[in-house]
């Protein structure tokens, strides 16, 4: 059946081995990298383009007020549109943000798509998940991220709401030994997923490249 793949990683900000990211990321393969933690800073948006390169995909660029959040695509989608959104964080707190995507399928019409990570903090935690949840609601949708919580906290329950969970419920963090499950992939109920591909990633890859591990699903589309 014809599918595209949507995946959301967190690269801890390339602090790890980032030639293993690339390489678990084109194992992977996926349509749409839904990325958290990228690089924000000195030479950010360089570190960033090299990384899209590495792993074969496109990346739109423009990420500043993001909170280090973004999405890479890969040329058998078309993205209408791209922004990314800052979010309102007390000085000098780390800045939040997320960044979202409406991608054109065949066969379907554009979802939209955000690539999310919330605070360490619950109430803000809570409070960027409502305000995620209005700017990217009126139509399909998916989001994908790091919720720094897991399915007892506010903030999932409100995604949750209008939302499913789609992405397996096994933990993802710490990737060398899992105990926690905080990064996923939501969707409004128009969207199925397909039975979960088993990809068998290299775990010294997986271990190396992250403190996280990938997590990714396919949702049905048209011919391509």
């Amino acid at each position: 059946m014809p599918h595209i793949r949507i995946a959301s990683y967190n690269t801890r900000d390339f602090l790890d081995d980032r030639a293993a990211a690339a390489r678990v990321v084109r194992a992977i393969d996926p349509d749409v990298l839904c990325l958290q933690e990228v690089p924000r800073r000195l030479l950010a948006a360089q570190r960033v383009a090299d990384f899209a390169a590495q792993c074969g995909m496109f990346w739109p660029g423009q990420h500043r007020g993001s909170g280090g959040t973004t999405i890479f695509t890969s040329l058998r989608v078309r993205v209408v549109r791209s922004q990314h959104v800052r979010l309102a964080v007390p000085f000098p707190q780390r800045t939040r943000g997320f960044a979202v995507a409406q991608v054109a399928i065949p066969g379907r019409e554009p979802i939209t798509i955000a690539s999310v990570h919330l605070s360490l903090k619950p109430q803000e935690r809570a409070a960027h998940a409502r305000q995620i949840l209005r700017l990217t609601g009126g139509g399909e949708a998916i989001l994908c991220g790091d919720l720094n919580e897991q399915a007892d906290g506010r903030a999932w329950q409100l995604i949750a709401n209008p939302m499913r969970l789609i992405s397996p419920a096994a933990p993802t963090f710490p990737a060398a030994a899992p105990r926690r499950l905080l990064d996923v992939v939501f969707a409004t109920p128009g969207i199925e997923p397909l039975p979960h591909p088993d990809i068998r990633l290299d775990p010294r890859d997986v271990t190396a490249a992250s403190d996280h591990r990938p997590v990714w699903v396919d949702i049905g589309a048209g011919a391509r």
